[in-house]
């Protein structure tokens, strides 16, 4: 019998990447636009190198990219890329299709839900808050709550304690299939695998489930309860 229902938010909830994608881009576009004496491709190449090293939330991004290529940080830059950024990031801070309607329809079955994150505490509250999803949560561990990123199975206990919800009863619904399905498999918790955010071209994720939209989730939840009933 399924509980839980413990999801990971960017890239299984949320099309993370496509909105950091674009906000970087409109970012870039606007700083050479204030005068930022280099081509666009390399900019958004310089950005992301640094994202990739030092992490993909990291607030002070432009002010690294500017004192590493050029010594100092020209104020005018610095604000355009930070108002493009933020404005293109509001336009693409949406829902995959279907999101609500499936969370809507696991609360109306009587399974409680809860998010594991490896964001920052603010940054995850944010996205949530920012989505309209804070009412379907009981609770959310981010990475703030363990020092630890999933596939540490610190995270998995933590949101399994606080719901006092035993493994097996307990599905994790991820994108990354090296951190949401390998740490949750390790406890004894049912997988499935969010393939349509998939990033990193993961040919098998030796998950219990794939799911081609979010919805296949309530499917799934409604076989296994009715077999065990």
């Amino acid at each position: 019998m399924i509980k839980a229902v413990i999801l990971d938010i960017d890239n299984t909830l949320m099309d993370f990447m496509r909105m950091k994608r674009a906000a970087v881009d409109a970012a870039a576009d606007a700083m050479i636009d204030a005068g930022l004496p280099m081509s666009k491709p390399d900019l958004v190449e310089k950005i992301f190198k640094i994202y990739w090293a030092e992490g993909i939330e990291d607030q002070n991004i432009f002010d690294k990219v500017l004192m590493k290529e050029f010594g100092k940080v020209d104020p005018k830059i610095l604000a355009a890329g930070i108002i493009g950024y933020k404005r293109a990031k509001e336009g693409y801070f949406t829902l995959y299709p279907h999101v609500t309607m499936a969370l809507t329809d696991l609360l109306r079955m009587g399974v409680r839900m809860g998010v594991v994150s490896d964001a920052p505490r603010l940054s995850v509250w944010l996205r949530i808050v920012g989505l309209g999803l804070h009412h379907y949560f009981e609770h959310v561990v981010t990475f703030d709550d363990t020092g630890e990123k999933k596939p540490s199975p610190k995270p998995f206990k933590k949101i399994l304690s606080l719901m006092q919800v035993e493994p097996a009863s307990a599905i994790m619904v991820g994108d990354w299939a090296e951190r949401d399905v390998k740490g949750a498999k390790a406890l004894g918790m049912k997988t499935a695998w969010a393939k349509y955010g998939n990033e990193f071209d993961t040919p098998v994720s030796g998950a219990d489930f794939e799911l081609d939209d979010i919805y296949d989730l309530v499917g799934i939840v409604k076989r296994l309860n009715a077999k065990a009933d």
